[in-house]
């Protein structure tokens, strides 16, 4: 008999629906249980967090450092800009409509309020901080990129597939267990109800604004190349759909790549410039994890500052760099930036997890599809001519 494969999204659902039936039942012992799960998974996530932050950003500055070439430095410097543009952007009108419908302090009582105590608890501290994390990962991925020699980058691309592992065959698969604990605890607590009156709205924001993106960047692609961007975008449709499938750029790799030929683009462009940003391009994740975070802070009364914000972005777009081509990879990435940067306690980072990890499979798409807008720009910079087919 086939095994049927129940997707992250539909197993995060009902996550959510057997935690909140489960906290409406008060079934106390039970809650307790799920709570003492969800109580040492959350303290594993915290230990992994500085490992991620080395895992992933090291070796991604240390590769893209390593090769060599005009347009590795285009398509690099566009798919950067065009992730700070979607965060900038998600900022700007986060905060001009969150307002608007969010109950500011709403989320207060989650944070602070008492909860059922676990039964046991394991402490488990990383081995550094976040910022120390990410310092070293910096100097050593700036190392690999400069120091003739492979010893490092062995060991640094190692410690990346070791990560990576953990986070697809541990993190990724125990978090709809975690979330359901999350969530039967709150709605015992009666507060689940706060939560998921934020989920539609926040989400539909999410889509808005990945739209938006897609907009300016086909719009861009198609103003320099003398066509529609409806054309480009039309073609790119079977990736953005195969992308929500399997919520992995990295998997929908072969369907961008085709589709961005059959946009006229430069078969040697295109299989630079596609497999290249799969890793590097997450305008639609910036979206989803810059709009989640804004939510969580206006619920929970105590937005950051521009100025810390600002450098949210600009860091959280590097961090992102490599992050894991599974589902919820971006998001994981990023707990060390919002720990370290924006403060979030370890309440606040389950509930962007699942804030995220409801929608990732659109940022998912909303990423793959801007790849084959900047495909289209490399194109014309490099000197070819779109041929359409």
């Amino acid at each position: 008999m086939k095994k049927i494969k129940i997707s992250l999204l539909c197993k995060l659902i009902l996550a959510i629906i057997i935690g909140i039936g489960i906290g409406l039942l008060k079934i106390v012992p039970l809650i307790r249980v799920m709570v003492t799960f969800s109580g040492i998974f959350g303290n594993f996530l915290q230990f992994v967090i500085p490992l991620i932050i080395i895992g992933f950003v090291t070796p991604g500055i240390g590769e893209l450092g390593k090769k060599a070439g005009k347009i590795l430095g285009i398509t690099t410097l566009l798919a950067y800009m065009s992730t700070l543009y979607a965060g900038g952007l998600s900022y700007i009108i986060d905060l001009n409509l969150f307002k608007r419908f969010l109950d500011r302090g709403a989320l207060n009582i989650i944070i602070s309020g008492e909860k059922l105590t676990p039964f046991i608890k394991i402490d488990m501290p990383p081995i550094m901080g976040v910022t120390t994390a990410l310092i070293m990962a910096f100097i050593l991925g700036v190392g690999i990129s400069i120091v003739d020699g492979d010893a490092i980058k062995k060991v640094m691309s190692e410690l990346q597939v070791i990560v990576e592992k953990t986070i697809s065959k541990i993190i990724i698969p125990l978090l709809p267990y975690h979330i359901a604990g999350i969530f039967a605890n709150m709605t015992y607590e009666g507060k689940s109800a706060v939560v998921l009156g934020v989920f539609p709205k926040v989400f539909a924001v999410i889509l808005l604004l990945h739209v938006i993106s897609l907009f300016t960047l086909f719009g861009i692609a198609g103003a320099i190349n003398k066509i529609s961007p409806f054309y480009f975008l039309k073609n790119m449709l079977p990736a953005y759909f195969t992308a929500i499938g399997t919520q992995s750029s990295a998997a929908t790799i072969p369907v961008t790549l085709r589709q961005t030929e059959r946009n006229g683009v430069n078969q040697g462009i295109a299989e630079f410039v596609i497999p290249l940003c799969a890793n590097i391009h997450l305008s639609g994740s910036i979206i989803s994890i810059t709009s989640s975070s804004i939510a969580l802070m206006i619920l929970n009364g105590n937005m950051a500052p521009v100025g810390k914000m600002i450098g949210f972005i600009f860091v959280l777009g590097i961090t992102m760099i490599a992050a894991p081509g599974v589902p919820g990879g971006a998001v994981v990435s990023a707990l060390g930036i919002l720990q370290g940067v924006l403060g979030f306690p370890k309440e606040m980072l389950d509930l962007i997890i699942a804030l995220h990890l409801a929608q990732d499979s659109f940022g998912t798409a909303c990423n793959i599809t801007g790849d084959g807008a900047l495909a289209l720009i490399v194109n014309k910079i490099a000197g070819y001519k779109i041929s359409k087919r």
